[in-house]
């Protein structure tokens, strides 16, 4: 299964341009406003989950962020972001990696996350994400998912929708929420995809 689930993923950075799939932002703005809400220092440790060929590395760098991850399942993805971006990838460290798989070596300041954790569909991925999540993260965690209006399914796979209240109840064991905004995504195709973003605080460990 999760030999299929890369595969799928490869096949579809090596076949497809960036105008050719609904995720593609020229400037992931709501991301760059919820993150500059941090108020993060320029060498925070930042890490951007199932980042693929996301364009928010180019902005964090263009802001002089100077500790940037990006993980994501697929190596065809990341290759496409090295080339973009050039000489300036090497300042990036670049992870292959199926999220549940992920075995962090460091500890982040903020985790920003568009579109992946709905693909966790079922209840042992959530929570395998979330234990990873909350051993990784040192202060904050950004989440976008399908909305309740969302679609039910990307890229050909089933995702699962999140009103506000869900995505809280499924991460408060753990994390506070700080905010969170709806958000119509116009895709390359111009049509328009619900969104759901909410930054979390971690919680302090009980004494």
């Amino acid at each position: 299964m999760k030999e299929n689930k890369k595969a799928h993923w490869e096949k579809v950075y090596k076949t497809q341009s960036a105008q050719q799939v609904s995720w593609t932002q020229p400037i992931p703005q709501t991301s760059l406003d919820f993150i500059h809400a941090f108020n993060l220092p320029k060498n925070a440790k930042i890490i951007d989950i199932g980042g693929g060929d996301s364009k928010l590395v180019d902005y964090l760098l263009q802001e002089g962020f100077t500790n940037i991850t990006v993980l994501d399942i697929s190596a065809a993805a990341l290759i496409k972001a090295k080339k973009r971006l050039g000489k300036k990838s090497k300042a990036v460290n670049w992870i292959i990696s199926d999220i549940i798989d992920f075995q962090p070596e460091d500890h982040y300041d903020l985790w920003h996350d568009r579109a992946t954790f709905h693909f966790l569909t079922q209840e042992k991925q959530i929570d395998q994400y979330l234990a990873i999540a909350h051993g990784a993260i040192n202060n904050y965690m950004i989440i976008s998912t399908f909305s309740e209006n969302g679609p039910e399914k990307c890229s050909g796979l089933p995702v699962k929708q999140y009103s506000e209240m869900q995505l809280k109840n499924q991460l408060n064991k753990h994390f506070e929420k700080i905010r969170c905004i709806n958000e119509d995504h116009l895709t390359p195709f111009h049509t328009t995809q619900s969104f759901l973003f909410c930054s979390f605080k971690k919680q302090q460990a009980d004494s």
